[in-house]
């Protein structure tokens, strides 16, 4: 009797052991996300054939997008509320930037990224690059991605891309500060991005 008790004492210990470690993994992640810039260093190319960096994140608050260019109906959908939302809470474009980031680099150049995304807005700048170097930036935003054959028998190997649809907004330091989900309330999106321009 006495060594079950020792056992479950030790077994107690171990787990208030656990709780702790979780507890603080949790918390410093919570504290990671508000005190530092969300994501990762990043060089990769913007749609005028320039280089873009993380850096272009911290310079004032901003609207964050992946998606890709073959995309059905949430990237363009996207693209033209987004545009119409930024134009609301930030009619002369001094207060907020907007990217695009393509998880398609293969089919997305630069270039098309670029003609795709200013068919639909001027509020909004597209940004590709090397597929390993958008996937580890990518990755490193938490955003999900994976290629999905059209048709596995079909010869040309088309395929479409699951993605993360959600456009995160960053603050001013490059912090996370918040989503707008695919489908949200417009009223409610033009409130966050007002809050976000507040700070």
């Amino acid at each position: 009797m006495k060594s079950f008790r020792t056992i479950l004492w030790v077994a107690v210990v171990a787990l208030a052991g656990v709780l702790v470690w979780l507890t603080m993994e949790v918390t410093g992640s919570k504290q990671q996300l508000a005190e530092g810039p969300f994501g990762v260093p990043f060089e990769l190319v913007a749609q005028n054939g320039q280089p873009i960096t993380e850096k272009a994140f911290q310079d004032k608050p901003t609207a964050l997008f992946f998606g890709f260019t073959h995309c059905p109906e949430v990237c363009p959908t996207t693209l033209f509320e987004l545009n119409g939302w930024l134009h609301k809470v930030d009619p002369d474009g001094t207060k907020l930037n907007g990217y695009f980031v393509s998880i398609d680099p293969e089919r997305d150049s630069p270039e098309l990224l670029g003609q795709y995304v200013s068919n639909v807005t001027d509020r909004v700048k597209g940004i590709s690059g090397p597929p390993a170097k958008v996937e580890e930036m990518a990755k490193g935003f938490k955003v999900y991605f994976k290629k999905v054959p059209v048709d596995e028998k079909a010869p040309n190997g088309d395929y479409t891309m699951d993605h993360t649809a959600s456009v995160f907004l960053l603050d001013n330091g490059g912090r996370f500060a918040g989503t707008i989900a695919y489908g949200e309330n417009p009223d409610v999106a033009v409130k966050k991005l007002e809050k976000l321009i507040k700070g």
